[in-house]
């Protein structure tokens, strides 16, 4: 039972010492790591700053021009829409208005009581 108790504590004992290691590393590391940082926090949030703002800026004009595709294709399809529109309504006048000439012709036949043959 002692020899549990001693292989328990030597555990726990080199679970301690792992976590004191990594702790000691991680603190060491921070400060290495500020120590010989290229530049110091203020600048590196300023240049994060200024990335932020251009790639706004960007984003904006990619926005703007797709906006502006967008309206191109839709002034384009509304062309297109009303020139087949316009082209309809003129073959749909020219339709009635062989039909008004065909009923015209039936009825004057009717009228004279000739009947004339369908076309």
């Amino acid at each position: 039972m002692d020899k549990q108790i001693q292989k328990h504590d030597h555990t726990v004992s080199n679970a301690m010492r792992v976590v004191a290691g990594l702790l000691i590393g991680g603190l060491v590391g921070a400060g290495v790591m500020l120590l010989l940082a290229p530049q110091t926090g203020k600048i590196t949030r300023d240049q994060i700053q200024q990335k932020s703002n251009e790639l706004r800026d960007q984003t904006a004009g990619v926005l703007e021009d797709a906006v502006a595709q967008a309206r191109l294709r839709a002034r384009k399809l509304t062309a297109s829409v009303r020139g087949n529109v316009e082209e309809l309504q003129h073959h749909s006048q020219e339709v009635i208005d062989e039909q008004r000439e065909h009923l015209a012709t039936l009825i004057e036949g009717n009228t004279k009581g000739v009947l004339s043959p369908q076309v």
